[in-house]
């Protein structure tokens, strides 16, 4: 912490440059190390002074001043305080304390999968709530009865890619399904992808060329634009791995606002994130490849089950569960985000 502490008057002094804010994108990045370092050193402290109060709390029980359960509560706290600043250890890489783009994708299976998909919409979006991150719906196609297609969203805010990056892969439903006549318990699949979100401090080379526009009339409820003025955007990019010189097509749509521009904006923020990500995949795959003993992280495999009937969440990669299933789908997850974490987040 003392190097932390002289870092940020370092940090702090180059702020005060007189051309510092001439150049915006240098100043948001240095601004955001500065930001940064004061959390790590407040959090310090906090957790200093519970350790302190704690070590008082014990000689005053010792001298009867206080009761044994007032220590206990002080203890407890110290103890939260300790393994949350352990948690936030976990997430050392460039990526992790960006936003996210998060996306979900129903199975196969109609309506069961798309009411499955819009459940974890919901999940998710509780969770956001829960921690004061600001949640963006970019593009969400209803399902055919009920339910989602997909939906993507962007969740921004300190570390919501670092939390929520171990919820990539398959998570399945195990349920008496409502639309089933019969009654009959049914299996329902849906995917989740979770990339960083960048933002203009982090440089990404996408050339023109590689890339066009279409513009589409943006569906759903009301107003006198929608359907009329072609305020959707599409972005077609070609992307060429750089190893194995193989293209393929990047398609984003975004209907987010009324305004085309702010879409286009936005899409090619997504396009930006999304080739990020790429980059950063392949980085953690090569270093799997050095550390080929230690246990891998199976990005894309069924994940977790959610199986109602049984009152059971279980993650497959950590086997972390709880009965607790109407908690889970209200957004408290921070229990598997926890746990993968603290298994995983040493190996990359």
């Amino acid at each position: 912490m003392d190097g932390k502490t002289i870092r940020l008057e370092e940090e702090e002094l180059r702020t005060q440059d007189p051309v510092f804010w001439e150049d915006a994108k240098r100043a948001e990045a240095q601004m955001k190390i500065v930001k940064e370092l004061k959390k790590w050193i407040e959090l310090y402290n906090e957790l200093h002074a519970a350790t302190e109060e704690l070590s008082l709390a014990y000689e005053y029980v010792k001298e009867g001043i206080v009761d044994e359960q007032e220590a206990d509560q002080t203890y407890a706290r110290a103890l939260t305080l300790l393994e949350n600043l352990e948690f936030r250890n976990m997430l050392r890489q460039e990526a992790d304390q960006m936003g996210c783009v998060l996306k979900i994708n129903s199975g196969a299976g109609g309506t069961e999968s798309q009411d499955w998909a819009s459940m974890l919409m919901r999940m998710y979006m509780r969770w956001a709530e829960a921690n004061k991150y600001k949640i963006t719906i970019s593009n969400l196609q209803d399902g055919d009865e009920a339910g989602i297609k997909t939906v993507t969203m962007q969740i921004e805010g300190d570390y919501a890619y670092g939390y929520l990056k171990g919820e990539n892969g398959v998570h399945r439903l195990v349920r008496v399904s409502p639309y089933n006549a019969q009654g009959k318990r049914m299996t329902s699949f849906a995917s989740v992808f979770v990339t960083p979100l960048v933002d203009d401090t982090i440089e990404i080379d996408i050339n023109p060329a590689d890339y066009t526009w279409d513009t589409f009339r943006s569906g759903g409820a009301g107003g006198q634009n929608v359907n009329k003025v072609e305020t959707g955007v599409r972005i077609r990019y070609n992307y060429k791995d750089p190893d194995t010189g193989e293209t393929r097509e990047i398609l984003i749509e975004n209907t987010e606002s009324r305004s085309q521009l702010d879409n286009r904006e936005n899409a090619m923020r997504l396009l930006r994130s999304m080739l990020y990500d790429f980059a950063l995949q392949k980085r953690m795959a090569e270093q799997q490849k050095i550390e080929a003993g230690k246990k891998k992280i199976e990005w894309g495999s069924q994940i977790r089950s959610y199986v109602f009937d049984d009152r059971r969440v279980k993650d497959h990669r950590t086997n972390y569960q709880t009965s607790d299933v109407g908690g889970v789908m209200d957004g408290k997850i921070d229990g598997f985000i926890k746990a993968f974490l603290m298994e995983f987040s040493g190996e990359e």
